[in-house]
């Protein structure tokens, strides 16, 4: 597969650690994004790379390798570009989730137990201790659990280590080039036609994150990927206040939900910069990017239970993303068995940043015929949640 020339139809931190990996292995790799690299729902996101939030199953056994992943990927980065890895703010702080009611310590219990089976580190926090680790986070709560290999990344800072990662190895960046459609040969596609002309290649990787259905569709193979809006609040900067990746026990639901309807749970964190990060809220409204008053008040009412001590602290902005949601909660990774030639990785929903590096690896071992670093067989593309109903 030496030369096998692929296209990543991408430049988000999927898509760049698709590029990355394929380029490191010798194939001629080329990056197009209609806008510039990592500025859509990459740059939009919070830079979580968990484990806490994900049940036994396919998804967490893709984040458990991610998470292994990424200190070595980063190393490897770093041997080309000591300010590309720094840039990247890699955080390994671990997280802790807060259960505020009996019924939310009850499932978070229960959740945990079977995490633990699956190989998780979920340890109990009994109040003074959860009072050390979190000094300002609410005394009313009924119980806590520490994720100690939880961590976080700054998530442009991220995309652009693993793209420069795959310049270097002789990749090409095409940006301001919008895929329009495909030219096909004998059930297999050949090129695709951009606004900038042409682009031949022997393998094209959809990467487009919550645009992958409406890309998907332009090529001639749907899947359903749609997208799911999320707003965070940024504050101004503060003394250090919050230590881990922070949330209540309803924020695991929240990410499993299907509804349609407004989810709003607590998301706090610190950022390098000393801001603290508010999240989460899940609503579905197609591509509508408009800030919602009264979506950022449910969020602030649920981060002021979890942090009371926020209440004063100013918010400097807010800012919403798109994540790419596919109904079973499970991303698109591999083949296309309808269109030779075309490949999916995206749909991780609000998870990307985390199981970016896995992702990549994956689409590495199934496109040169290595072993898997896992089971791919979930994720497949032509399974019923995965495929357009007409």
């Amino acid at each position: 597969m030496y030369g096998t020339r692929v296209a990543v139809l991408g430049a988000g931190i999927v898509g760049a650690a698709c590029a990355r990996e394929l380029a490191l292995a010798g194939l001629d790799v080329t990056v197009v994004d209609r806008g510039a690299a990592a500025s859509a729902t990459t740059a939009h996101g919070e830079g979580n790379v968990l484990v806490s939030d994900k049940g036994p199953g396919p998804e967490l056994e893709l984040a458990r390798i991610s998470r292994e992943l990424w200190p070595e990927v980063l190393a490897g980065i770093a041997e080309r570009s000591a300010h590309a890895a720094a840039a990247v703010e890699w955080d390994p702080k671990g997280g802790i989730v807060v259960a505020t009611t009996d019924a939310g310590a009850e499932g978070l219990t229960r959740f945990a137990d079977g995490q633990r089976a699956a190989g998780v580190r979920a340890e109990v926090l009994a109040p003074d201790e959860l009072a050390k680790a979190e000094p300002y986070v609410t005394r009313e709560h009924t119980a806590a659990l520490h994720y100690p290999e939880d961590a976080q990344v700054q998530p442009a800072g991220a995309a652009a280590a693993l793209l420069g990662d795959a310049l270097a190895a002789g990749a090409r960046l095409r940006t301001g080039c919008e895929v329009l459609g495909a030219v096909t040969r004998g059930g297999r596609i050949t090129q695709v036609r951009t606004s900038t002309g042409l682009l031949e290649a022997d393998c094209f990787i959809d990467a487009a994150g919550p645009w992958a259905g409406e890309l998907s569709a332009r090529l001639g193979a749907p899947v359903d990927v749609r997208p799911r809006r999320g707003d965070v609040l940024v504050t101004t900067p503060l003394p250090p206040t919050v230590f881990h990746k922070v949330y209540d026990a309803d924020y695991v639901g929240a990410v499993g939900s299907s509804a349609e309807d407004l989810q709003t749970s607590a998301v706090v964190e610190s950022t390098h910069g000393g801001s603290v990060l508010i999240g989460s809220s899940r609503r579905r409204v197609g591509f509508d990017d408009r800030l919602r008053p009264d979506v950022l008040s449910a969020v602030a009412a649920k981060a002021l239970r979890l942090f009371p001590t926020l209440a004063h602290v100013p918010v400097m902005r807010a800012y919403g993303g798109f994540r790419p949601y596919v109904p079973d909660h499970l991303p698109v990774i591999g083949a296309d068995p309808r269109l030779d030639g075309l490949w999916h990785a995206g749909g991780h929903e609000g998870a990307g940043i985390g199981l970016s590096v896995g992702t990549g690896l994956l689409v590495r071992n199934l496109l040169l015929g290595e072993e898997p670093v896992m089971d791919a067989s979930p994720f497949r593309v032509d399974r019923p949640a995965a495929l357009v109903q007409r």
